[in-house]
């Protein structure tokens, strides 16, 4: 089939995260936007892409884009595109839309019409009146913004997000993806010791484990474009096998996750020992005031409570201030805070090096990165 588009989606603030990952899998021929990466391979991408990306949302493949000022240029340019050379007669295919700043802004209106010029495409290709639907899915989006369309098939199907290691569900969760944005950020390696002390179900020791030991986080999980006929079976296969080849079994890996809810505490283990990486990870309970550490230097990374409901907010305020006091004792690490409060740095005692701007789900955060001093060189790194 040769050359494709593909779209990688993420969360606003990522979008580099995702453009480096991608050019790590040797796909460098890239579009950073806000909220999505376009880049091109070939059908093995989408295998590669789905299973290897830790910190994109989904992966779309980008069908074509235009202009559209009318339901009419909406319908007759949507049927020019080639359908049937993903989109067998069995084949399943939803439409969803979504509008912003743009003359067509009825979804459901453009939904049916996007769904109604694929059907009059496949018609002509199949020589048939009515589909069935019962095959594969290919889950077809129509995204509008600022009248400029967009018209792709979801390769991934559940969010990447969802590794199949999550089983149950504490509260406010931080998603797996958002988890390997923040290590990512940091440029964490898995030679240096990596603490959490919030670290709640234990999705950033977790995903640090997987990271640490080059684990690709699709590798149990399974993608709508596995069931599609037009990419080889074999092509999976393989993309599978050397995924396994890949995993570091006998690396060490210095990880701690910690948190004062004994059911997080079990939360965690669980999830850790669902994801195969329990063996590489300590957890236990235990309030942030107690931390400490024999290491000289290391990574805090961390998503502590934010105080989002009313009432709350005192206490949280107090919280990050014994937050200041307790990590300043770990004056040599550097440490990493996602947090959504205007004042944080005033409440913690110090100026962060650095503030990134991050979504984590509707809420907007900064990232703050506190940089420790680097260990000296030639030096057995602790």
């Amino acid at each position: 089939m040769g050359k494709i588009h593909l779209i990688a989606t993420s969360a606003f603030g990522i979008e580099a995260v995702v453009g480096r990952e991608l050019e790590k899998l040797g796909y460098s021929d890239q579009y950073v936007e806000n909220g999505k990466v376009t880049f091109s391979g070939d059908e093995s991408a989408i295998c590669k892409t789905n299973l290897w990306l830790r910190t994109a949302d989904r992966v779309l493949l980008k069908m074509g884009e235009f202009k559209a000022l009318s339901f009419d240029e909406l319908f007759e340019q949507t049927k020019a595109l080639p359908w049937e050379q993903w989109i067998p007669e069995d084949g399943e295919f939803p439409v969803d839309g979504k509008s912003v700043d743009s003359k067509l802004f009825s979804i459901s209106d453009c939904q049916a019409i996007v769904k109604k010029a694929i059907v009059e495409r496949l018609k002509q290709k199949y020589k048939c009146e009515w589909f069935k639907e019962t095959g594969p899915r290919y889950r077809v989006e129509v995204s509008l913004l600022k009248d400029m369309a967009t018209l792709t098939i979801d390769t991934s199907g559940s969010g990447l997000h969802k590794r199949g290691y999550r089983k149950l569900v504490g509260g406010a969760p931080l998603k797996e993806t958002m988890a390997c944005a923040l290590i990512q950020i940091s440029r964490w390696r898995h030679d240096r010791t990596l603490f959490d002390p919030f670290c709640g179900s234990g999705t950033i020791p977790i995903e640090a484990a997987m990271i640490g030991l080059d684990i690709a986080p699709g590798l149990n999980r399974e993608f709508d474009a596995e069931k599609w006929p037009n990419i080889p079976k074999a092509l999976w296969l393989d993309a599978r096998k050397e995924a396994r080849g890949m995993i570091k079994v006998d690396r060490e890996l210095k990880i701690q996750g910690t948190d004062i809810s004994e059911d997080a505490i079990s939360l965690a283990r669980y999830h850790a020992k669902m994801a195969g990486v329990d063996k590489y990870i300590h957890i236990q309970r235990m309030p942030m005031s107690e931390i400490s550490s024999k290491n000289k230097y290391g990574f805090i990374i961390c998503n502590p409570p934010y105080g989002e409901r009313l009432g709350e907010i005192k206490e949280i305020e107090k919280l990050y201030k014994e937050m200041g006091t307790v990590f300043g004792s770990l004056d040599t690490w550097s440490h990493y805070i996602l947090s959504s409060h205007p004042e944080f740095e005033k409440l913690f005692g110090r100026k962060a090096n650095k503030k990134r701007k991050l979504y984590n789900g509707r809420i907007l955060c900064n990232y703050y990165q506190f940089y420790g001093p680097p260990p000296p060189k030639n030096s057995r790194i602790e």
